[in-house]
């Protein structure tokens, strides 16, 4: 059972299990503005597939999703993860994130009760989480399974709620738990206010290309089909109580990132006025509290999941931007419906 199995990664994991395994698939997701239903129209006929509308803050949906379906695991995606509308506005943020997060562990723990034999000693509860919990880096170093946790955001605050509220779960009341952490994913059918599709979609537009304060902050991308193996990985070998880390090993200054977007682009939708690109970038103000550097050290889940990173940055974004350019109409749907592009996260400044 996915919850947020309707949202970027979500779906991303979803076809990958319907398509590389034998298992029955239960997405339970409430279809907030970032979900995309239409990145489960490749499944949607399967008949090991099914889907369930609801919130995991109701305790009443998600028990009776839970009694239904008899899932072997839950895997929890489902979260408000924008930076900088949680600044705008956190309410949503512990409401999903942190309250959400309680009332599923509440379920999964008496659904858990009543199992036996293989059956309890199989299950697992999966927490999805972020290296964001981790707070900032300096120009060295790398966030890895034994980091601190510091969160900076309102977002990455009831992230890191959650990730302690799943721990405890564990190890009160012996729920086989896991938690997993993951640098910046990208791919196809991301919601478009995160920074490549966003970067793409102004580009074809001709608008300016946003980079935030001098555009020096560094993030490590991972690719999120790579992303969605490790999640499969560790719920399928991970031990209980662990937590694990995935990253690309690819880190990047989000103007360099945002260059080699402009690059891709040029070759595959060069401007009419035969201008690169990279000629539209624009350094704005910053968000408040804005974390210098994320790196992550993924050699944990390479030696004891056998995990490693399969795409290449440069190749990742390329295919990235092709997937954009052939898949306007879905997100010239998203852009008429929802306010996916405007500028948030600046506090009132």
């Amino acid at each position: 059972m996915i919850a947020g199995g309707a949202g970027f990664i979500g779906s991303t994991l979803v076809r990958e299990m319907i398509a590389n395994s034998h298992a029955r698939v239960r997405v339970f997701d409430s279809l907030t503005y970032a979900t995309s239903p239409v990145a489960l129209d490749a499944v949607r006929s399967d008949p090991r597939f099914s889907f369930v509308q609801g919130d995991i803050a109701d305790p009443i949906a998600v028990t009776a999703a839970i009694a239904d379906f008899q899932p072997d695991v839950i895997i929890n995606l489902a979260a408000e993860s924008h930076v900088d509308r949680s600044i705008d506005g956190p309410g949503p943020f512990v409401d999903s994130n942190i309250v959400g997060v309680f009332v599923l562990l509440q379920a999964a723990l008496e659904h858990w009760r009543g199992l036996s034999g293989a059956a309890a000693s199989g299950f697992r509860f999966h927490q999805v989480s972020t290296d964001e919990v981790f707070g900032s880096l300096g120009p060295v170093g790398a966030f890895d399974e034994t980091t601190r946790y510091d969160p900076r955001s309102p977002y990455s605050a009831t992230k890191a709620a959650a990730d302690h509220l799943v721990r405890a779960w564990g190890h009160t009341y012996g729920l086989p738990t896991l938690v997993t952490n993951c640098s910046n994913n990208y791919g196809p059918f991301q919601f478009p206010e995160k920074l490549i599709p966003l970067t793409i979609l102004r580009a074809l537009g001709g608008d300016s290309l946003p980079v935030y304060g001098d555009g020096l902050h560094v993030r490590d991308w991972l690719h999120v089909d790579d992303h969605v193996r490790g999640l499969r990985a560790a719920f399928e070998h991970g031990e209980p109580g662990r937590t694990y880390v995935f990253g690309g090993g690819a880190e990047r200054t989000n103007i360099d990132l945002v260059r080699t977007i402009c690059d891709a682009l040029d070759d595959l939708a060069p401007r009419t006025d035969g201008r690169p690109h990279a000629q539209a970038i624009a350094l704005v103000e910053d968000r408040p509290g804005h974390d210098r550097r994320y790196a992550v050290d993924a050699a944990l889940a390479r030696a004891a999941l056998g995990w490693t990173p399969r795409v290449a940055f440069d190749q990742g974004v390329r295919d990235t931007v092709a997937w954009y350019l052939q898949h306007r109409d879905w997100w010239r749907a998203i852009l008429d419906d929802r306010d996916a592009v405007a500028r948030r996260g600046l506090a009132g400044g």
